[in-house]
């Protein structure tokens, strides 16, 4: 057997309070990496073959009966069939999967006047070149976003506890859109603390024989 040669693809940006959509196929890799240690990204994936089946929170929180992923976690849509697998996190984990994404209607709740830059804005802007269509935001899997549970069972919002340069890499099991938003939250202290959205990078490694 032949050994794999290991090509590594031009480093894209996603930019602070933006979205960015990238497709993968099956058997690609991707590198999340949080440039500066302290935003979180949400994440969505989606079939090419047919949008409307994609990464699931609650069905891939069902299979794997946890609420937390880690290496070697192979992550389901909401048809049960694999989409990802988590293959490496150099970050901390306890990546929220239980969290909405930031809406219009949630800076209004909390007391915005005008409009505010949102991951779920950000979700539809960032799929619209690959004609996905979006109705309600689909649960994102919030990546670096910690926000783990009490005894009591309430949420506990935390700033983010990984380093500069920290990464998740996640393998496609199948051709997909990945969608991100470099999250504008400056509500919750899930930002670094000061509310204040920055570039994360992603990069594509893919195997060839």
């Amino acid at each position: 057997m032949r050994n794999k040669a290991i090509k590594q693809k031009k480093r894209m940006i996603v930019p602070a309070g933006k979205g960015l959509a990238v497709p993968l196929e099956r058997g690609q890799s991707l590198r999340v990496v949080n440039t500066h240690g302290t935003q979180v990204v949400d994440a969505w994936a989606f079939l090419k073959e047919n949008p409307a089946e994609l990464l699931s929170m609650e069905h891939c929180r069902e299979v794997l009966q946890k609420i937390y992923f880690e290496p070697g976690d192979e992550l389901v849509t909401n048809g049960y069939r694999p989409i990802l697998t988590l293959l490496e996190d150099t970050s901390p984990g306890g990546h929220d999967t239980l969290i909405a994404a930031c809406t219009r209607r949630m800076f209004k709740r909390a007391g915005y006047k005008g409009p505010h830059a949102n991951c779920a804005d950000n979700l539809v802007e960032a799929v619209a070149p690959f004609d996905i269509p979006v109705g309600l935001t689909p649960s994102p899997w919030n990546l670096f976003m910690q926000a783990p549970l009490r005894k009591n069972g309430r949420i506990h919002y935390r700033r983010p506890v990984c380093a500069p340069g920290d990464y998740l890499v996640l393998r496609a099991e199948a051709d997909c859109i990945m969608a991100f938003s470099a999250c504008p939250d400056d509500v919750y202290p899930t930002n670094g603390g000061d509310g204040q959205p920055r570039d994360v990078h992603l990069v594509i490694v893919e195997a060839s024989i």
